[in-house]
């Protein structure tokens, strides 16, 4: 069975559309309009060895803030989509990265309740164009969407650009540790309630 979903979203302020693969080889294709954001969904596929297409028409004329956000939350519903009833995943995943000085902890958890706890202080507001604090609304679009608790802590860093890619890099192969099959839980979801 083949982990995968397509979700259109379209507002007055973003037109997007997503095709997910969750048991992919890391294949990407984006056009989200924010360059910056594009490199870091690359960052997400190929550590998460996700397939991802994204095309995002938004209204970057104003700034970037739609869509980004938008983009979070479109995925959300594409990984909520194709991960399904959650029966044999890990469940949980957490993943810690370096880029040079930076350094980035993830942890995930596919619970059902959707929570973002964030802590990082980047060294700039802006990288380029894209503003620092897109990050944090990238996230929270992405979590209240995909029903996931997510706590993400940059714990060094002196260039902002490490301390992103450093942070997207270990969500991507957070994801894909809480999404992988546990086959000593094959058939079970896991939950002592018995419900995610």
């Amino acid at each position: 069975m083949q982990r995968s979903a397509t979700v259109t979203r379209n507002t007055k302020e973003t037109q997007i559309e997503v095709e997910l693969n969750i048991d992919g080889t890391g294949q990407a294709d984006l056009d989200t309009g924010v360059p910056f954001l594009d490199h870091m969904l690359d960052q997400i596929a190929r550590h998460g060895l996700f397939d991802l297409r994204v095309k995002t028409v938004g209204d970057t004329y104003i700034d970037d803030h739609h869509s980004v956000e938008d983009t979070g939350i479109t995925i959300g519903q594409a990984l909520a989509q194709a991960v399904g009833d959650k029966v044999g995943i890990t469940r949980f995943g957490h993943s810690y990265v370096p880029l040079d000085e930076a350094l980035s902890r993830v942890v995930i958890d596919f619970s059902g309740r959707p929570g973002l706890f964030l802590n990082a202080e980047f060294t700039r507001g802006a990288i380029g164009r894209f503003d620092t604090q897109l990050v944090w609304e990238f996230f929270q679009g992405f979590v209240n969407h995909a029903n996931v608790t997510l706590h993400i802590d940059n714990l060094k860093g002196q260039n902002a650009h490490h301390q992103v890619e450093s942070i997207f890099k270990a969500f991507g192969k957070a994801l894909r540790m809480a999404l992988t099959a546990d086959a000593r839980q094959a058939g079970q979801l896991p939950s002592t309630k018995g419900a995610l």
